[in-house]
């Protein structure tokens, strides 16, 4: 019971954790282009959307991380 918790959590943020990643932007534009914060982008270096979005995509990390450790110990 425990564990197929643990798993749905886990398959459910490596889907996050895909999405959120898919979100980045990369050299050119992404999320914060979205929402017209390019200009912002270049003169502040990071707009507010890409830190909520760092700090979403890092937590997200920690969970999928945690309940791997968690699977692997289980299952070993």
């Amino acid at each position: 019971m425990l564990t197929d918790f643990i798993v749905t959590i886990n398959v459910l943020s490596s889907l996050g954790l895909i999405v959120l990643v898919l979100l980045h932007s990369g050299k050119g534009g992404g999320l914060s282009d979205m929402f017209g914060g390019s200009v912002g982008a270049a003169a502040a270096g990071s707009t507010m959307v890409e830190k909520n979005l760092d700090r979403l995509t890092l937590v997200c990390l920690a969970l999928f991380a945690f309940t791997t450790v968690i699977v692997a110990l289980r299952w070993s």
